[in-house]
């Protein structure tokens, strides 16, 4: 039986339904809806795996010198079939940083002073609550330096990117920034907050992507479980700055410690055709062609060591 309040509540739904219904098949309308995440409490499902979604919000973008001032981590369980299966509770804190937060970051995420003043995040509990679960961030590039900076013992998670590794673009959208697939999918949520984001990006990783049917999250651990080479092209000659660009190569001008040069990665099939194109196209010699092993434990750190 329901409760007056909850018959109340009821009617109001199917109102709200019916409407949305009736605005949508006008063809003139495409109602979004406020992200209302699934939250699982009890015992890990059977068979499960787990895996966390995190993001950091920080005083700014570089990670050797600016810093983490919100952490989010929200575990989720997938199936065998690679399929999202329930969702948990969050990890999440403030921290206040050695100097002001920019008014900048505070205009995006709407963190202040006062709010991460005397807060602080527990590296030592950040790595316990991760384990060695698979961690997956959208913009991986960006957030994983970040931690590992903060918590060095990060460095032992596999890591994979929902922004880079689904195909977005073949997927008929025209952008892969979190905020414009969520609307794109029709619904909205409380954007450039850590658990907030963490929990969007769940949302997406839950769907069938629109043309191929794929799930998400099964395209994004194909490509997580994959071995690619990155190639450098040291000391290219500068007139061939478009043949490489052209071949899909990017230029490192950071000073990171990896190579000033162009690169490109690849997949592991492709690593002795990418050194034969190089020789013959672009140094036309018989030149040594430096590469790196990149798996999820290193992809997207700052750890990916050229070798002969």
């Amino acid at each position: 039986m329901f409760s007056g309040s909850s018959l109340i509540k009821l009617r109001k739904k199917l109102h709200q339904e019916e409407m949305i219904s009736t605005l949508e098949s006008s063809g003139d309308f495409k109602v979004l809806r406020r992200l209302n995440p699934k939250i699982y409490f009890g015992l890990e499902p059977k068979n499960a795996r787990r895996a966390i979604l995190l993001d950091v919000e920080t005083t700014g973008l570089n990670s050797e010198h600016d810093e983490i001032i919100e952490l989010a981590m929200v575990p989720f369980y997938y199936s065998e079939k690679d399929e999202v299966v329930c969702v948990g509770e969050a990890f999440t804190g403030l921290r206040q940083p050695s100097s002001t937060i920019p008014a900048e970051v505070t205009k995006i995420t709407g963190i202040t002073d006062d709010m991460v003043a005397g807060q602080v995040i527990d590296p030592n509990a950040v790595a316990e609550f991760a384990g060695r679960n698979l961690i997956i961030a959208h913009n991986a590039a960006f957030d994983r330096p970040f931690i590992e900076r903060f918590c060095p013992m990060m460095q032992q998670n596999p890591w994979a990117c929902s922004m880079s590794e689904i195909g977005w673009n073949d997927e008929g959208y025209e952008s892969s920034k979190l905020a414009f697939l969520a609307l794109s999918s029709g619904f909205f949520y409380d954007r450039h907050r850590a658990e907030s984001d963490c929990r969007a990006a769940i949302e997406l990783l839950s769907r069938k992507l629109p043309i191929s049917g794929q799930g998400a999250l099964s395209q994004l651990l194909a490509s997580a479980r994959r071995t690619s080479f990155r190639c450098w092209a040291e000391d290219a000659p500068f007139e061939t700055k478009d043949v490489l660009k052209e071949r899909g190569y990017r230029w490192n001008g950071e000073a990171n410690g990896l190579p000033r040069a162009w690169w490109k990665d690849i997949g592991e099939a492709e690593l002795e055709g990418e050194k034969s194109f190089l020789r013959s196209e672009v140094y036309k010699s018989d030149k040594a062609i430096r590469t790196a092993k990149i798996t999820a434990q290193n992809r997207y750190s700052r750890r990916i060591t050229p070798c002969d």
